[in-house]
């Protein structure tokens, strides 16, 4: 599996030990961190949106050719390619090509528009820490 940014990843495994030891527990599942970042992909710092949190996940599904569209994200948003490929132009930043098993703190506050240059379908888990008074995708239309 690869990662795009391991940040923190052994102090997460760290604080979980010390956590079970804790609580009285004997073992615990080692974890496999696939990020833990404090900035998203172009280096920017992230912050949470105010209001209550909200957390939301879900899958995109983009065909062969298809794009996203040029829109940002208000909230923090983690994706991980699950199938396919998917190459992210993000303006003056430059582009990045993610395939199955990249995990990534996606652009934040950033345009972008995701297409996938792959030859079968593209899904991505994108799992957004969000809040109930901001869009987690806005379109540059918008």
């Amino acid at each position: 599996m690869k990662v795009m940014q391991a940040g923190l990843a052994g102090l997460g495994f760290v604080a979980g030990i010390a956590v079970t030891v804790a609580l009285g527990q004997t073992s615990y599942p080692p974890l496999q961190v696939l990020v833990s970042a404090s900035q998203s992909i172009l280096g920017q710092d992230l912050a949470y949106p105010p209001g209550k949190p909200v957390i939301t996940a879900a899958i995109v599904t983009i065909q062969p050719q298809d794009s996203t569209g040029l829109h940002r994200h208000d909230a923090p948003l983690f994706a991980m390619v699950l199938e396919g490929e998917l190459t992210v132009d993000y303006g003056a930043d430059g582009t990045k090509r993610y395939v199955k098993d990249d995990a990534f703190i996606e652009a934040f506050q950033t345009m972008h528009d995701g297409t996938n240059t792959g030859t079968g379908p593209a899904r991505i888990l994108a799992v957004f820490a969000g809040s109930d008074g901001v869009k987690n995708t806005v379109m540059e239309s918008e």
